[in-house]
């Protein structure tokens, strides 16, 4: 584990060409004698969902938006080579991974105890991951991953299949980043020293049938309720915590596209339609949000000739 520092300033604990579980990550902070009281705290018995995952979000600001619309694409807007998405889990995603997790761990289940059974993952998906807020900016475009990779595929790999590799594992203050690196067959030599994302299921993250296969294990940033296993009647619960509670780190996944200094390009249409208005989130690491009709109005002026009203996230 080294550290280095973002373009915005933030000191990032990284871990390269791999995705450490967060025992195995709380160990090499300990090794290194990192001080980071919510990576140590014990965190209250909490589901293990599988989340599949088939979007992609990139939020921006203004500044960002503009650059884009005249781009008609994206491109990393500093020195670096890669382009940064992040996993769009929504509430279809947390109720199919409930289903899922309930199936797994109670096949046996009847009709009746199916029905007897209240939802209950969602108090536990409380982190920036699951919110539709943004902490970035403003607007947030949301892409199939298929044609996000469709058109990398197209446009830098000769429409070859992109490589997809375990590029780093990112430790922030309350925060755990699994970077997801995307790459054309051609660079294999100079990214080689990161593995390839395998279908492990004891991985973070694999990649499996056009989606990405998540598997969190710090949901909450601040942790209000506890996991109770019903085992004689097949149920799962959301038990409130009785003590304060308890802040920890969060996970979440980010892809990172190698682009160098070119730009994968959408059609402008294309572009506006998968464009929404987010609202500030907690804990913003960037400046400048819009309000919803300031961000209509700029998004009208660069769309002048495309009349679909902005939808909020």
């Amino acid at each position: 584990m080294y550290t280095r520092y973002n373009r915005r300033g933030y000191p990032e604990r990284v871990v390269e060409s791999q995705h450490l579980k967060l025992d195995d990550l709380r160990q090499e902070a300990w090794r290194i004698r990192l001080k980071n009281n919510y990576l140590y705290i014990d965190m209250p018995a909490s589901p293990r969902p599988e989340f599949q995952v088939s979007h992609l979000k990139h939020d921006t600001n203004q500044t960002g938006l503009r650059g884009i619309k005249t781009d008609e694409g994206f491109r990393n807007p500093g020195r670096g080579s890669l382009l940064w998405w992040s996993l769009a889990v929504g509430p279809d995603e947390i109720a199919s991974a409930e289903r899922r997790l309930l199936e797994t761990t109670f096949p046996d289940r009847t009709e009746e105890q199916v029905q007897m059974q209240q939802s209950f993952l969602e108090k536990f998906t409380t982190s920036p991951a699951f919110e539709q807020t943004s902490r970035l900016g403003s607007y947030r475009f949301t892409f199939p991953l298929e044609e996000v990779l469709e058109a990398y595929s197209e446009q830098f790999c000769s429409g070859a299949q992109p490589v997809m590799r375990v590029y780093e594992t990112v430790l922030y203050k309350q925060e755990v980043m699994y970077v997801v690196l995307v790459h054309s067959p051609a660079n294999q030599e100079q990214f080689s020293k990161y593995p390839l994302l395998t279908d492990d299921p004891n991985s973070v993250c694999t990649y499996r049938d056009g989606c990405f296969i998540w598997r969190p294990e710090a949901m909450s940033g601040t942790h209000r309720y506890k996991l109770v296993l019903r085992r004689d009647e097949m149920q799962m619960d959301a038990v409130p915590v009785t003590s304060c509670p308890q802040f920890y780190v969060w996970d979440h996944v980010a892809v990172a596209l190698h682009v160098d200094e070119q730009v994968l390009n959408f059609d402008a249409d294309r572009l506006r339609e998968n464009l929404m208005w987010c609202d500030e989130g907690i804990a913003a690491i960037s400046h400048g949000f819009n309000n919803f009709p300031e961000a209509e109005k700029f998004v009208r002026e660069l769309w002048s000739d495309n009349p679909s009203p902005l939808q909020k996230a």
